[in-house]
């Protein structure tokens, strides 16, 4: 059984659970290619389980799936109880950490990634949204990150601080809205790598991986590079004189 296969056993499993139990059952944090898995097996799903992707707010791209009996009564939303806030502080005139700093040393400590969820860097810190069985040992072992002492605390879900994103404007022309066109624009790629790069899975189009270069891309649509960061297409407009279409995106730095 190859890790794909392995994945979908262990969701199908946490829908079983949940169907039988008549109890909420849940995954460990999912990327966009696990999504994609789990989606599929959501198809599958008995009619009376309710599935939902949640990752702490909103936009987060890394989630877990919830599954909820229909029709059980809970009187405060069950996915706030299930993640927590890993608040991290760092001393002022400390050099700026960034995602990879964060994320490394907690895979130092041998925390598995499935065991965290996305990591929001600020100017003074960072907040990471984690399954909260991993609270107690974060705070006792993690002290470090990249050679700076830090200060951690666990913080309610609802007090999670989400950094204003600084977003880069970028304005081109493509030949159409394939995915591996606005990809290469937002990532300064060539079209070639950019194909490569959708067909390896390492892009998302709003959470869901998808290995298809010529898929379209709409408005609004949230794109997703693993490692390299994430752009959003603001705008497509009208054909150039050389017949080429205009495009906006928003670029997150």
């Amino acid at each position: 059984m190859d890790k794909d296969e392995l994945l979908k056993s262990r969701i199908e499993d946490t829908i079983r659970r949940c169907a039988d139990g008549y109890y909420v059952t849940s995954t460990k944090f999912l990327d966009a290619h696990e999504q994609a898995i789990a989606g599929a097996c959501i198809k599958s799903a008995p009619s009376d389980v309710s599935c939902e992707f949640w990752g702490g707010y909103p936009e987060a791209e890394r989630r877990v799936l919830i599954c909820e009996p229909k029709g059980l009564d809970q009187n405060v939303p069950v996915r706030n109880g299930l993640m927590s806030t890993f608040r991290i502080a760092i001393p002022r005139g400390s050099r700026e950490l960034g995602h990879r700093d964060y994320l490394g040393s907690m895979l130092n400590l041998g925390i598995d990634r499935s065991m965290t969820g996305d990591i929001l860097v600020r100017d003074d810190g960072a907040d990471i949204i984690i399954l909260p069985e991993i609270a107690n040992f974060l705070l006792s072992e993690y002290k470090q990150v990249a050679h700076t002492e830090i200060k951690t605390e666990i913080a309610l879900l609802s007090d999670l601080i989400i950094p204003e994103g600084r977003v880069q404007v970028i304005k081109d022309t493509v030949p159409s809205p394939r995915l591996d066109t606005v990809l290469a624009s937002a990532f300064k790629l060539s079209r070639t790598k950019a194909a490569e790069c959708i067909r390896s899975g390492l892009v998302s189009i709003n959470h869901l991986e998808t290995t298809k270069p010529d898929k379209s891309v709409e408005e609004g649509d949230v794109l997703v590079l693993r490692g390299r960061g994430k752009a959003i297409l603001a705008e497509v407009g009208g054909e150039s004189k050389k017949g080429r279409i205009w495009i906006t995106i928003n670029k997150f730095i």
